[in-house]
């Protein structure tokens, strides 16, 4: 078919040129290589995590439906009030090596604390918080207050209070359905009842701080009277957190530049106009029609060949997990069609190929950096929702989001609804782009 020919001309043309290709594999590779091996010495090297300082102010008062005896809670501490059992799971030994806890008798002055750097971390536990647990109109809440210039330590003392909370909340449904049925005369709940609810929770707790530590920072270094297996551990560790570094980095790489190979590629048909080879095309018995879908045609093919490439070199050579293959598959897709449409988009705006540089230095630089942001800001909780926001007013945002939910596991579906999105993109950039340039050859 001359639709597939013309394709397949314009990518060889493509394939031939060292500079596309440094752009296509080189550079993507090069910078990821740069990452791994400065992340692999620091991860390989190891060092030791300080534990977290964490100043608590509990000023709960305790609620007026049950009271909670928290025998087998870590540390063998009974809990009168929720803010207790809070407290207890804190000061717990599975928690000892990673926080330091000390008590505060008011806000004010566990605010001072981390205000003055005497601890990282302020929790205040507010008078009412059994009594909003035990209401089920109301919702208890943990005032977090932290350092603004630290992220790991307080990332994961609040993803330890996150996950203790959505136990909390499923123990609070459970004893709120029995408070709805049981005989009035009961409402005074002991320990024995409510623990069955609470261990559920608490036993999810104990394992809680070394799941965050592989999760979300490098472990300490092992020390030398540890096992072979310790150490197994200890690199198997460092080494998935290695790939937590440069496995979004890779990726954004090759978000970003798929969009500069999208853009290129289209712009060969500004060039064949600008060296007349595209007038005579039309002068031939093959269709307009034809001719454009060939070079449109090119313009996927080439993208398709630099993702799939990119993301075989990732597995092969930094061994990044990408996720699940239907997932990879529907975000790949969804990369390969915007890039190569809105490369179409982009060209079908232009006048001629010296208005190239200008598009390829501002706009798909900025554009492409707007996207990364959601990568960028990944270690800061307030600054990743932020930049989550910002990066998909771009498509490279909407790109990325999509590979990054493969990569951290998402349903089929999630991904499937961003690829959605990609897709009304592409089809908008692609429509638009075809009729401008069939407007500009008729």
């Amino acid at each position: 078919m001359k639709i597939l020919d013309i394709a397949f001309k314009d990518m060889l043309r493509s394939f031939r040129s060292m500079f596309a290709l440094v752009f296509m594999f080189g550079i993507p590779l090069l910078m990821t290589g740069m990452f791994y091996v400065m992340f692999g010495n620091i991860a390989s090297s190891g060092f030791n995590l300080p534990k977290t300082k964490v100043i608590i102010a509990n000023l709960d008062e305790g609620g007026p439906r049950f009271q909670v005896s928290a025998k087998n809670i870590p540390g063998g501490k009974q809990a009168r009030t929720m803010g207790e059992l809070v407290v207890n799971v804190l000061q717990s030994k599975e928690m000892a090596d990673l926080i330091q806890v000390s008590l505060a008798p008011s806000a004010e002055s566990a605010h001072a604390a981390v205000d003055g750097q005497a601890a990282q971390v302020a929790i205040v536990i507010p008078a009412d918080f059994s009594k909003k647990f035990a209401d089920p109109d109301k919702q208890a809440v943990i005032e977090f207050y932290q350092d603004p210039t630290l992220t790991i330590g307080p990332s994961i003392i609040r993803s330890i209070l996150n996950r203790f909370m959505d136990g909390m909340a499923g123990v609070k449904i459970a004893i709120n359905v029995f408070m709805d049925e049981a005989p009035e005369s009961d409402y005074y709940l002991t320990g024995d009842i409510i623990q069955r609810y609470l261990d559920i929770s608490l036993v999810q707790t104990e394992d809680l701080a070394g799941t965050l530590l592989d999760e979300q920072a490098p472990t300490a270094t092992p020390p030398s009277s540890q096992t072979s297996g310790s150490s197994a551990s200890h690199s198997q560790t460092s080494q998935n957190m290695l790939l937590r570094i440069v496995g979004p980095i890779m990726g954004g790489m090759m978000v970003f530049y798929a969009f500069f190979t999208g853009t290129s590629t289209a712009q060969s048909i500004l060039k064949e106009e600008e060296e007349r080879t595209l007038p005579r095309l039309f002068t031939t018995p093959t269709p307009q029609a034809v001719i454009l879908t060939g070079k449109f045609l090119s313009v996927f093919l080439t993208v398709l060949v630099q993702v799939v490439v990119l993301l075989l070199a990732g597995r092969l050579i930094f061994r990044i997990q990408w996720g699940a293959l239907m997932s990879v598959t529907l975000a790949a897709a969804g990369i390969i069609l915007t890039a190569s449409s809105f490369g179409i988009f982009i060209n079908s705006m232009l006048k001629s190929t010296k208005q190239g540089g200008a598009v390829f230095g501002g706009v798909l630089t900025m554009t492409g950096m707007l996207g990364m942001i959601s990568i960028f800001a990944m270690n800061s909780p307030s600054a990743a929702r932020l930049g989550n926001t910002v990066s998909l007013l771009v498509p490279q945002g909407w790109a990325i989001r999509g590979l990054l939910q493969a990569m951290n596991g998402a349903p089929v579906v999630d991904v499937g609804l961003t690829t959605l999105v990609m897709l009304v993109l592409s089809a908008a950039f692609f429509v638009i782009g075809v009729w401008r340039f069939n407007k500009r050859y008729a």
